[in-house]
């Protein structure tokens, strides 16, 4: 699979702790390995290169404080580390965290705050490895692919205003690949050594987006927001037009002044942070209608950029095909395939109604589930779903039911949910009366499908 599962290396010597835990981990899609002791965990740290640990205190042999410590010295880019704890310590966390731990756990651990606390500890360890510039899996988004008049002038465009700090809004439809052509800019701008932190505003609730963004202090601990984990670097807002009015009127605020107030904060955090951001529909129409501030747009649309259909740079096919080929054989390890002439030809007159990333996704299905060196026609038409009056092909199963029970549940939420967002116009709200499903709860699921809004 395209997507990263996490890795998350579980250390309690309490059997039926390591148990519960890993099976709710397992459960939520992780992968988990458990260690029953110190030196357990050291080899299966080793072993594993977990993405997560879960760490006890107190344990037989080493102490958790002590286990912390030693990895802290050994490595200058630890993965984040939750200790775990039934005694209630607070010199016990205020230690564990002093030392560099991301966050502590009281026993009996809270299934819910147990969840939270992995998902939020995950993503800083994402956050960490770009800010140490280790981006291997976004290396192959960076470069626009295409020899196309289109593709050649929007990196002239692009080159010429990284040197400069005009905010840009890219518009365009949905998986033209908007966010590629926001860390292109990013890369060629004097922010290139700082952080690209890219967002869907659809994803986060209205109830939660001003911690989101602007952060929070409780009780003397602080937790950055987006704009701050942005600092000296590049905030990309996924399709702006999402963004309920509260929350455009406080970023409005913060991009005028270049400063805010975290929720819960007393004094002012400055930042140094170039917003871009991206939209599929018409900002001016949502203005006129009144769910966009107007001041706003104007201070987002410094520069406009349209991002052209696929179709309208048919020609840049071929190239595309061939380098998602060759990346999913290097990221994912898939045994090389190459399409035929016949299949690149057609490929080159077919609609891309979801654009690039119906073209990326259509390479990685050919390649996980096909056979044999040569990609030819009558299996991308298959595929495509294209063979009119074959009778086998009418009668045969998706895909996706070749895989196990999870991932085929997984690929059909995200086809399904997809689906029915492009037919509500992008509208989350909309899409949660489609669905039936409440808003919370659709946007803890989009998040975790990783479905781009």
């Amino acid at each position: 699979m395209n997507t990263h599962i996490p890795r998350i290396l579980v250390v309690d010597d309490e059997p039926e702790i390591r148990r519960l835990v890993c099976e709710i981990l397992e459960d939520e899609g992780y992968q988990v390995a458990a260690a029953e002791h110190a030196a357990a965990a050291r080899e299966l740290k080793k072993s594993q290169i977990p993405d997560l640990i879960l760490l006890d205190i107190w344990m037989p042999d080493t102490d958790g404080i002590t286990l912390l410590k030693e990895w802290v010295a050994e490595e200058t880019l630890l993965c984040p580390v939750v200790m775990m704890s039934g005694h209630g310590s607070v010199e016990a966390a205020v230690e564990a965290t002093r030392l560099g731990a991301y966050d502590f756990l009281e026993k009996p651990l809270s299934l819910a705050k147990l969840l939270l606390i992995v998902e939020r500890a995950l993503e800083a360890g994402n956050l960490q490895l770009e800010n140490a510039g280790l981006k291997q899996q976004l290396v192959a988004d960076i470069e626009p692919v295409g020899k196309s008049a289109t593709v050649a002038r929007l990196k002239d465009q692009l080159k010429r205003l990284a040197q400069h700090d005009a905010r840009v809004l890219f518009v365009g439809e949905a998986g033209v690949g908007k966010e590629m052509y926001a860390r292109y800019l990013h890369n060629n701008s004097a922010h290139r050594d700082g952080p690209f932190i890219d967002v869907a505003i659809g994803s986060i609730s209205p109830e939660n987006s001003a911690v989101e963004f602007f952060g929070k202090e409780d009780a003397g601990k602080v937790y950055p927001g987006l704009l701050e984990r942005a600092h000296k670097g590049t905030l990309f807002l996924g399709e702006i037009g999402g963004m309920d009015k509260e929350t455009q009127l406080r970023l409005l605020g913060a991009l005028e002044s270049s400063s805010f107030l975290r929720v819960g904060g007393s004094e002012a955090v400055r930042v140094d942070v170039r917003v871009v951001a991206s939209t599929r529909i018409g900002l001016d129409e949502e203005v006129k209608a009144g769910r966009f501030r107007q001041d706003l747009y104007y201070l987002l649309n410094e520069v406009s950029l349209d991002i052209q259909a696929l179709r309208e740079h048919s020609e840049d096919v071929p190239a595309l095909l061939s380098f998602y080929v060759d990346y999913f054989v290097s990221q994912d390890r898939l045994p090389f395939r190459k399409f035929s002439m016949a299949a690149q030809n057609f490929l080159r007159n077919y609609s891309w109604r979801g654009n690039v990333r119906e073209l990326k996704n259509l390479v990685q299905r050919l390649m996980i589930l096909g056979a044999g060196e040569d990609i030819e026609l009558d299996e991308v038409k298959a595929a495509l779903g294209s063979v009119i009056g074959d009778t086998a092909m009418s009668h045969s199963v998706p895909d996706f039911f070749n895989l196990p029970l999870k991932e085929a549940r997984d690929h059909f939420e995200k086809a399904y949910l997809e689906y029915h967002f492009e037919r509500t116009g992008g509208s989350v709200a909309k899409l949660s009366a489609a669905v039936g499903m409440e808003r919370t709860h659709l946007y803890r699921k989009l998040h975790s499908l990783n479905i781009k809004l």
